[in-house]
Parts: structure tokens; C-alpha cells; sequence
């Protein structure tokens, strides 16, 4: 029997029982759309933890003060290694695989002009702070070596402090600002950046050079953190150990021994980042696939009761000559078509409700082509997994039985 006419026995047998074909295929429907729109939550939240991952600069390295025990207590992080200004200026000159490097002072402070104020970060740091996370000004300059030298009182503003401080999209070029009631000159406003993977916003700071923020602002000598770029995305690894040797001698730690301090690369925040959304997608995946597999059930169910229904038409085709497989054939191109009419459904909806998340949470959805290849070729499988015994069972048949079945 040619392949078109057992398609067209197929749908005619579905079309005898339309809302029981619906029913069936609902499961399949439902599981289909549930794997590709799980899928395109998955994938957009991943693609939008690499950008934010991204934009927090080009190679970076960044390198924490440690913790220490004392007795059952663990205390603040920064309480066995402290970094003092040197070191970075050591790190600097020793590490050939770094491009850039700056101390990184940080501390929360109340900006007011005017008569409005803000509550923001404030964080010292080197020029090249703006090099190493990749962040341009939009209006105006940065602030140079020759004011971080002399310790003077400007800053960069982020836009949200910008906005907050002086309005939406006004220039505060050349403004004054008081933090913590110290008299500062804006020299420009950076680019705006948005949140990162957190969800914080990472426009509401201000830049300002490292001395003065740790002079006049912080008032002690030690250093909060680094923050550096490798010269390529390759020498990553090199420079963390170069920065590792370098600050273990400087800190007099024994060779061999486990520094205190941490050191973290852009490329372990990335795959571990990459690690978390792949968990999520996977886990997403595999709930809705519990649909798909209810689906199959119900296919093989349904057709079960078809073969008991349909025991004396299938007598008639085997005593007129029809081949055991040409029943398989039959029975089996119909829970095919029940489910392969299921994933087009399915999939129609998977989109629809990506599309819909999309518009009305505001959410990242990627539907990749992909996704919907495998979501379909899966719900084919199920046809053909789920209903390859209700047909088998169908093509053993004794002709003589099933024509004397009631």
C-alpha cells in the first residue's frame, strides 16, 4: 500500500473523531510549545548574562583581600592580606602579561547640588579604570595621571547619577558637587552601561581619582581591590599567576602555600556564569518534556482503543489481503500524524508565547531554529515510540478472530 493512501486513511480516520484527535494531540501540543518556549527563556537569559558579563570589561582580572580564621571565627574578608598601593605599582611594572591595572577604592557617599541630592557609589581609581572596563564618556573628559598625582577633587558621574543630580540629559560638565560636604568639579559623564547580571545598575556611580577618594573620602592607606586587563584574551591565565607570585612574595607568604587573597578572571565569572544558564535551560527543558511524554502516553492509549474499535475493519483488510505490515504501516502513519500535526501546533504556540513573555515581562527569549528542529523531531519520535505496539499489536491479528470480534 503506497504511502499517500495510508496518509489519507490517516486523516480520515482522525477527521471521524475530531474532538478525541484534539484531546490527544493536547499533550503533545502542550509539550512542545513548553520545551520551546522554556528553551527561548533559557537561552535569552544566557545570552543576557554573557552581555552583562561583557560589559564589565575587556579581559579583566580582579583581585580581592582574603579572609582569615581566628579560632571557630572567620573574620572580614581583608583581615590577613591587606594591599597597600605599592603592590599594585609592583604588579604593574612585574607582570608583562597585564595591559593595564589600577587600585580600586570604594565607599557609598551623598552627592548634593542644588537643592537635590544623591546616595551612590563612589569609586577611586587609576585612568585606566576606564580602559580596562571599556567605558567611554559621553560628554566630556576623564580625569588624568596628573590629577590622580596632585589628589584633585573631580569626578566622572554616571548617568544616573547625572540624571538624578541635574536632570535627564543635561551636560554637568564643568558643575560642582559635594560628597560627603567635599567640594568636587564634574569633568564629564560616562557612557550608560545598564544593569548587569545582578540587576544592578551600573550607571549609579561616581569615578574619581584613587588618592583622593582614598585620602580625602576613605582616609586609610589601604587598598580595596584591583582591577586589571591581560593583554589578550590567551594570557589570561598567565597574568593571574604572574599577579599571584608576585603579591604571595610581596605578602611574604611561604612557597606552596594557599594565598588569602582571590584572584577571579573574566573568563571563570563567564563559564561559571554559562555553567548556571546551561542548569536552568536544562532543567526548564526537562519539565516540559514531562509533557511530551504524557502526550505519548495518551497517543498510545487512544490508539489502543482504536485498534479494539476498529478489530473487525482490520479482520476485513487482512481477509481481502492486506499484509501484517501494511496494517503496522496504517496504524502507525496515524499516531504519527497525531503527533506530527501536534508539533506544528506546538510550536505555533512555543513561539507565541516566547513573543508574549517577551512583550508583556519584558524578558530576554531567543528562539533559536534549533529548538524548534528538536522540539518537532521529538514529538515525531513520540508518534512513532508510543505507537509502534498499539499498531504491532494491531498487525498480529488473526484475520479469522478479528472478523468474529463484537
Amino acid at each position: 500500500m503506497r504511502f499517500s493512501d495510508l496518509l489519507r486513511i490517516a486523516v480520515r480516520s482522525l477527521a471521524r473523531n475530531k474532538m478525541r484527535s484534539f484531546l490527544t494531540m493536547l499533550g503533545v501540543i502542550i509539550g512542545v510549545a513548553a520545551v520551546i518556549a522554556m528553551l527561548a527563556v533559557g537561552r535569552g537569559a544566557g545570552d543576557t548574562m554573557k552581555s552583562s558579563i561583557a560589559s564589565l570589561g575587556s579581559n579583566v582580572i580582579n583581585v580581592f583581600p582574603g579572609s582569615r580564621s581566628q579560632g571557630p571565627a572567620r573574620l572580614e574578608a581583608g583581615a590577613a592580606s591587606r594591599f597597600r598601593e605599592e603592590d599594585v605599582q609592583a604588579v604593574r611594572k612585574e607582570a608583562d602579561a597585564l595591559l593595564y591595572i589600577t587600585p580600586v577604592a570604594r565607599t557609598q557617599a551623598q552627592l548634593k547640588t542644588g537643592g537635590q541630592n544623591w546616595r551612590t557609589s563612589v569609586i577611586g581609581a587609576y585612568p585606566e579604570y576606564q580602559d580596562i572596563r571599556q567605558w567611554p564618556l559621553e560628554t566630556g573628559a576623564g580625569f588624568t595621571p596628573t590629577d590622580e598625582r596632585a589628589g584633585a577633587k573631580v569626578c566622572v558621574l554616571g548617568r544616573t547619577v547625572a540624571d538624578n543630580l541635574f536632570g535627564p540629559g543635561v551636560d554637568p560638565t564643568g558643575a560642582s558637587v559635594r560628597i560627603n560636604n567635599l567640594p568636587f568639579r564634574v569633568l564629564g559623564v560616562l557612557e550608560k552601561k545598564g544593569q548587569n547580571s545582578f540587576g544592578m545598575d551600573q550607571d549609579d556611580i561616581v569615578l574619581a581619582p584613587f588618592s583622593t577618594v582614598q585620602n580625602k573620602i576613605l582616609g586609610n592607606i589601604y587598598v580595596n581591590s584591583m582591577m586589571a586587563s591581560a593583554v589578550s584574551e590567551a594570557a589570561m591565565p598567565v597574568a593571574a599567576t604572574q599577579i599571584t607570585e608576585i603579591l604571595m612574595r610581596r605578602l611574604r607568604m611561604p612557597p606552596g602555600s594557599e594565598p588569602d587573597f582571590n584572584v577571579r578572571t573574566q573568563t571563570e565569572i563567564a563559564q561559571a556564569a554559562t555553567a548556571v544558564s546551561g542548569a536552568l535551560t536544562m532543567l526548564l527543558s526537562s519539565i516540559a518534556g514531562i509533557s511530551l511524554l504524557v502526550g505519548g502516553i495518551g497517543i498510545m492509549n487512544i490508539m489502543l482503543v482504536s485498534v479494539t474499535e476498529r478489530t473487525r475493519e482490520i479482520g476485513l483488510r487482512l481477509a481481502v489481503g492486506a499484509r501484517g505490515r501494511d496494517i503496522l504501516m496504517q496504524f502507525l502513519v496515524e499516531a504519527m500524524a497525531i503527533s506530527l500535526l501536534g508539533g506544528l501546533i506546538g510550536v505555533a504556540l512555543g513561539v507565541g508565547v516566547a513573543a508574549l513573555l517577551a512583550g508583556l515581562q519584558g524578558w530576554a527569549v531567543k528562539v533559536s531554529v534549533s529548538s524548534v528542529v528538536v522540539a518537532f523531531a521529538f514529538s515525531a519520535a513520540t508518534g512513532i515510540f508510543f505507537g509502534w505496539w498499539p499498531a504491532r499489536k494491531a498487525a498480529r491479528l488473526n484475520p479469522i478472530d478479528a472478523l468474529r470480534y463484537e
